[in-house]
């Protein structure tokens, strides 16, 4: 059981302007709960017991809004990312990357996931000799766009590719924001991060190229969630859908 859950909610969410023009896509309402307390929630059904969360846009009403969170199932924690104006989310797992020690998962923080999907990650899928060192969770659909976060895998899950810009022909599934790290994928992990973040351009990568790199190792498999609910808050046209969602589990 992995107890361990790093949140990356340091985004203002310019695509779903102008509702997160003063408010940050994770304290968006759904269904009486913010986008942060459904992910929290469901973490913590799922077995996570410690939640480190990175901030950045309005900090300082996000770090106000999980000091009300009285679960004593979780010990939450909030790290803030200074330079979140200027870097994608790979400075967010920069930021917390001392915090990468044992097993632990990252959720991005636009994806909502239900108790069945945390579990199912948890639970792991198997690789060659057990659990994938890392596993990024996915999901299949008819066909994908530019926007979505496309994957290539082999049959028996390993992953070959993850990115946008993967070729449609390419694809056969799309990851919702949702990885675990076990074992020597820990460190796999960090000290790629550390390097990719030296480098000139660092900033400006989503950690998942990191994942791409790391592909090449054969370390990194995936895990299938079709049939399972999930819903990613990127556009407007996604707040009902979403709403839908959490309407079912309120």
């Amino acid at each position: 059981m992995i107890e361990h859950a790093i949140l990356l909610s340091a985004g203002q969410g310019s695509r779903l302007l102008p509702l997160t023009a003063e408010r940050p896509k994770c304290l968006i309402d759904f269904s009486g709960r913010t986008l942060i307390e459904w992910q929290i929630e469901m973490l913590a059904r799922g077995g996570v017991k410690r939640i480190d969360i990175v901030t950045g846009f309005k900090t300082d009403e996000v770090e106000h809004a999980i000091s009300q969170i009285n679960d004593l199932r979780v010990d939450i924690k909030c790290h803030f990312n200074p330079f979140f104006k200027v870097a994608d989310n790979l400075g967010s797992c920069w930021i917390v990357r001392h915090l990468m020690k044992d097993d632990f998962l990252i959720l991005n923080g636009d994806t909502l996931v239900s108790e069945e999907i945390v579990r199912k990650v948890q639970q792991g899928a198997d690789g060659p000799d057990g659990p994938w060192p890392i596993a990024v969770t996915v999901d299949e659909k008819p066909a994908y766009d530019s926007d979505d976060m496309k994957v290539l895998r082999e049959p028996d899950g390993r992953l070959l590719h993850i990115g946008k810009t993967l070729a449609a022909e390419e694809t056969n599934c799309e990851s919702i924001g949702f990885l675990a790290f076990r074992g020597e994928g820990v460190e796999l992990f960090r000290e790629a991060v550390r390097s990719k973040m030296r480098e000139r351009d660092g900033v400006e990568h989503w950690y998942l190229k990191v994942i791409d790199t790391i592909a090449g190792t054969g370390q990194v498999g995936t895990c299938s969630i079709t049939g399972s609910e999930w819903a990613e808050v990127d556009f407007l046209t996604d707040i009902e859908s979403a709403t839908e969602l959490t309407d079912r589990w309120a």
